[in-house]
């Protein structure tokens, strides 16, 4: 029986995904292969042993990523997190079909654990248009510390504010007053290689053979296939989809591995860790205590300083 059950489940799963791809595809087909959710089913964690993050197994090229975070937190409190994906805005990328587009940008989170998206109840007004409708959305239902965003314009969210909340120790025992890693991964433009291994549009082709060109071949879709005659005579058929622009010519001899195309892919990926407090009211209020005791410390020497020096005034006149 539960064997019937978990089948059920698995072909409902399996077909609430293909719908919702088909939507996806349909709605946007620039956007293919650089959602978030190739990540989400090929790996649990989207951070590696080695502290790689996968979306640089499909975005190849490197790019900064900045993130902005307050040094120190106080237990249930909303703060920002705030990611930086820069790019020139006014550079095209290559889509699916060939054509020139703009870039999308997206970006993953992982937070600390027990540090999670801040509730819509909790979310001030003022914060509310800093976010400028983003849509955050869990990794999985077992890491809801991880956040993944886009992908969504670039033009328009470069910039992206998320908000967080800390988690309180007084409520999970499982929470310490520590200092907590963060990481953030941002990319720009469409990946290099899709989730299968098979390269993208977005990438520069290589010759498979060594060998003379005999033709160049380009049909209506701008797929260009290129016919090489290696050192024993064969014919060795390539096919390079729309986008790349071909750099070699018919009667050229080319080694294997040459370049047959440009690289036109202007986007890439970036990573980079910070850290934040968590921290005890205690400790603040301990600190505040103890600057004040200072102060009317020093104030009190100040005074007896000054009467001392009204003493040592008078014995002279005296």
């Amino acid at each position: 029986m539960s064997i019937q059950i978990s089948l059920r489940q698995f072909i409902n799963k399996s077909i609430y995904s293909l719908f919702l791809c088909g939507i996806f595809l349909y709605a946007n087909p620039q956007n293919t292969f650089a959602y978030p959710i190739f990540a989400q089913q090929n790996y649990e964690n989207p951070r590696e042993p080695n502290g790689r993050l996968v979306c640089a197994n499909c975005h190849l090229a490197q790019k900064p990523v900045e993130i902005e975070v307050p040094q120190s937190v106080l237990p249930d409190t909303v703060f920002e997190a705030i990611v930086k994906i820069p790019y020139d805005q006014q550079v095209q990328q290559v889509l699916v079909n060939g054509k020139k587009g703009s870039l999308n940008v997206g970006a993953v989170l992982i937070l600390p654990p027990n540090f999670q998206l801040a509730p819509k109840d909790r979310i001030s007004p003022e914060l509310k248009k800093k976010i400028n409708r983003l849509s955050f959305q869990p990794y999985s239902a077992e890491r809801q510390n991880i956040l993944v965003v886009g992908p969504v314009p670039g033009k328009k969210y470069s910039e992206m504010v998320f908000p967080i909340l800390s988690p309180d120790p007084n409520k999970d025992k499982t929470v310490s007053y520590l200092k907590y890693p963060l990481f953030v991964g941002g990319n720009r433009g469409r990946g290099q290689v899709y989730a299968d291994g098979s390269k993208s549009n977005n990438t520069v082709y290589t010759a498979s053979t060594a060998g003379k060109i005999q033709s160049i071949n380009i049909n209506q879709k701008g797929e260009a296939e290129i016919s090489v005659s290696n050192e024993t005579g064969d014919l060795i058929n390539q096919t390079i989809p729309a986008g790349p622009q071909i750099i070699v010519k018919q009667d050229q001899t080319v080694t294997l591995d040459q370049p047959l195309t440009n690289n036109p892919n202007v986007g890439g990926f970036g990573q980079k860790d910070t850290e934040i407090v968590l921290q005890n009211p205690a400790r603040l209020q301990g600190l505040l205590v103890f600057f004040a005791s200072i102060l009317l410390t020093q104030i009190f020497l100040v005074l007896k300083k000054k009467q001392f020096e009204k003493v040592q005034l008078f014995e002279m006149n005296f």
